[in-house]
């Protein structure tokens, strides 16, 4: 748009926005069309929009509103849901598709009325669904195709599903629209458009035309406080047109039912309402609607003569005759083609595009995309290379490829197409060759580092890959890595696998090499095997020792009982015919060697190993009632095979003889015989100490219950301590809680 011209607009639609704001609402003759916008945000809100076009250059102020009512009702029932106020949020210009080709006869502005709304599950969870609806009065005054224009109003209508379904959330946000048209059309000139929406729900959109809905609003009340319920009575249409025949044209108006793509040649000069319905499936499911009302002016527009594109192969005379000839591509022919543009009218500003038509390969180049004809010191024909690169190959299927030229004319550019029909044939290349320096065969064990290279180059020097695949394995879970360094047009790549334990669950390795190149997008690959042989097999240690042996499968540790203060020794040895590094330990089963009186000597090494054990018997082991070492010998390999042998070591108590303490004392006959209650002697067998198992205390009581004698000496002697002649009772303890009762008797 010349800059005088955007300066002109800018200052009149400034004026406008700036009076409307001041001024009431009215009834007014400025609606150009718009539609109805609901989009999910998050949780239960969705923005609610009305899209409103309106003629800036015939609109009259007050027809410019600060708000509008839009009314939710349910489907079917026609139950009122919510009336919002939408306000005004923005106000801005609809742009021409050529700014060129603007004309001050018609300018068209956008107006955004929005606001965020909560559509809860409890109430909008209607089977049938919703829709929206905002009445506005009226149209202009100046449209050619339906009765009294300006007296006709419009209804905004919109149909959602319900945002609940079968007991989840179900979010659905309407197709949008666009772009909005500010365009004209020329009369008796093709005329098109795209109306092709988007989805952001990925729903399919199905197009079709429809009658502009009028409503209930007119001149006595353009701006009603809300709407009304469907149903909406429809525009009428002048003369013999109708829904399928909106506007008058060889052919008339059309859309296109998956693109939403609008031709029309009109035959009438006017200004045309038209109305078109684009609604959305999902799973073939009907979700709802959305229309929009718009208006397409028809003038008279200056003669313009369509461009002309011609090609030619270099060396032949007769240029190229679509639907007759197939170009044929190949390594020996020339794969470049002169184009040649004119235009029959002066200074014409030519654009040269291309169009795959049968696929989706990348298109050959164009020297030159657009270019002047026809002006003062310009050529009267535009002159473009087209070349198809080297890499295009059809694989003997025949491309359609459609050469375009557009010149600048208005309201929309003309056209010559050129459909080349061609096969190709890519030039020939030979595959990657790939060479290693391993000596085969490969044989490692673990611990072994196994390094050798892998060379790959191309005979046509195109850019290599080399990639490393193991055959039912993964290289690098063993360990194995690939280095790649170019060299020139060689690419080496060193394979470097230091074998450990993870190689020892399979005995053969297969690693696949493939060097690859892509000319034309079109793999080509070399690969070779190297195999690597893993040789592993461990044999159990055999640990021997001079405990006494057990039976073959007994699962019973052997028990070692030796006296209280006693010392045993016993030697234990391992051997292991793989070498491997031996280990011999003992641990004690809840306690420390140490702490019970053990001692454990380990002598380790490669395929032997010797210790010696100690053990002086204590009393450890008889609080601990027995106590069990287990000794272990254990091999440093991927697999080992541990040895274990358990020995229990019992402390080995004296026998006790039965205790017979005396009954009677006799102190008073002065025989020295029997003059003395006594227990620690031979004849009597006191039970002796051992370990936590001592005399602690000695009573003696009358018969009324009193002690009459108290001892912790354990070699006593009680005389009676001159208590008269009768039975007196003793408690012996021990300090384990073992007790003895009975009675002495001091006889006269």
């Amino acid at each position: 748009m010349p800059t005088s011209t955007f300066s002109f607009f800018f200052r009149g639609g400034l004026l406008l926005w700036l009076v409307c704001l001041l001024a009431p609402a009215a009834r007014a003759t400025h609606i150009v069309g718009g539609e109805l916008d609901l989009q999910y945000l998050s949780g239960n809100t969705y923005q609610l929009s009305l899209n409103l076009y309106f003629d800036a250059v015939n609109g009259q102020p007050g027809a410019l509103d600060t708000d509008l009512t839009a009314s939710i009702f349910e489907k079917g029932t026609n139950r009122r849901m919510l009336d919002v106020v939408l306000p005004l949020t923005n106000n801005t210009l609809v742009s021409y598709t050529n700014p060129a080709c603007t004309t001050p006869s018609l300018i068209t502005r956008r107006l955004v009325y929005t606001r965020v709304i909560t559509l809860s599950s409890q109430l909008y969870g209607h089977a049938a669904g919703y829709y929206v609806a905002v009445e506005r009065c009226c149209r202009n005054n100046g449209i050619s195709n339906i009765v009294d224009p300006g007296g006709a109003a419009q209804t905004f209508y919109l149909e959602f599903p319900p945002v609940v379904r079968n007991g989840q959330a179900f979010r659905n946000s309407t197709p949008r629209i666009f772009p909005p048209l500010s365009d004209y059309a020329c009369r008796g000139e093709l005329f098109y458009y795209n109306f092709g929406g988007e989805d952001t729900d990925g729903d399919s959109l199905v197009y079709d035309l429809v009658t502009p809905l009028n409503g209930y609003s007119d001149t006595n009340l353009p701006k009603p406080a809300r709407a009304q319920p469907a149903p909406y009575r429809p525009v009428q249409w002048l003369d013999s047109l109708s829904t399928t025949n909106q506007i008058p044209g060889r052919p008339t108006l059309s859309i296109g039912r998956l693109s939403g793509r609008l031709e029309v040649q009109p035959t009438r000069l006017g200004l045309f309402v038209f109305g078109v319905r684009c609604t959305e499936y999902r799973k073939g499911v009907r979700l709802g609607e959305t229309r929009r009302d718009f208006q397409l002016k028809v003038i008279t527009c200056p003669t313009n003569s369509p461009p002309k594109v011609v090609m030619q192969a270099a060396g032949r005379a007769q240029a190229y005759q679509p639907d007759r000839d197939t170009l044929r591509l190949t390594p020996t022919s020339g794969r470049c083609f002169t184009l040649k543009f004119t235009d029959p009218d002066p200074t014409s500003a030519l654009t040269l595009s291309l169009s795959p038509v049968n696929f989706s390969a990348p298109l050959p180049t164009l020297s030159i995309l657009q270019g002047l004809v026809r002006a003062p010191g310009t050529p009267d024909t535009l002159v473009s290379q087209l070349c198809f690169p080297t890499c295009f190959n059809t694989k003997g299927k025949v491309y359609l490829l459609d050469v375009i030229v557009a010149d600048d004319g208005c309201s929309l550019p003309k056209r010559d197409t050129v459909r080349v029909a061609f096969t190709a044939v890519p030039d020939p290349n030979a595959p990657p060759l790939l060479r290693t320096t391993a000596a085969l065969p490969l044989r490692a064990r673990p611990g072994d580092l196994i390094t050798f290279d892998v060379l790959s180059t191309d005979p046509d020097n195109d850019p290599l890959t080399l990639e490393m695949t193991g055959r039912g394995f993964t290289p690098a879970a063993v360990g194995a890595q690939l280095t790649q360094v170019p060299t020139g047009n060689q690419l080496t790549g060193r394979f470097t696998w230091r074998v450990d334990c993870r190689a020892v669950d399979a005995s053969l390795y297969e690693f696949e090499f493939t060097a690859a190149a892509t000319p034309c997008a079109d793999r080509q690959a070399t690969s070779l095997i190297i195999p690597v042989q893993i040789d592993y097999q461990n044999r159990p240690p055999a640990l021997s020792s001079t405990f006494p042996p057990v039976a073959a499968g007994s699962t019973t540790p052997v028990v070692i009982k030796y006296p209280l203060g006693g010392v045993y020794e016993a030697t234990l040895t391992g051997l292991d015919l793989d070498n491997d590094a031996l280990a011999l330990a003992a641990a004690g089963t809840g306690f420390e060697l140490a702490a019970a009186g053990m001692r454990f000597t380990p002598r380790n090494g490669n395929g032997q190993a010797a210790a010696t054990f100690r053990w002086e018997a204590d009393c450890e082991a008889v609080r601990r009632g027995g106590l069990e070492v287990t000794f272990t010998l254990q091999e440093s390999t991927c697999r080992p095979q541990p040895q274990a042998r358990v020995v229990r070591f019992e402390v080995e108590q004296a026998p006790v003889a039965a205790f017979t303490p005396p009954n009677i004392i006799t102190p008073y006959q002065h025989d020295e015989k029997n003059d003395f209650f006594e227990l620690d002697n031979i004849k009597n067998n006191l039970p002796p100490d051992f370990c936590d198992s001592r005399f602690a205390d000695l009573e003696i009581f009358n018969r009324w219950g009193s002690r009459v004698y108290q001892t912790t000496n354990r070699s006593f002697r009680w005389d009676g301590g001159g208590l008269p002649a009768g039975v007196y009772y003793y408690l012996i303890e021990f300090t384990d809680k073992k007790r003895y009762k009975g009675t002495v008797t001091i006889a006269n």
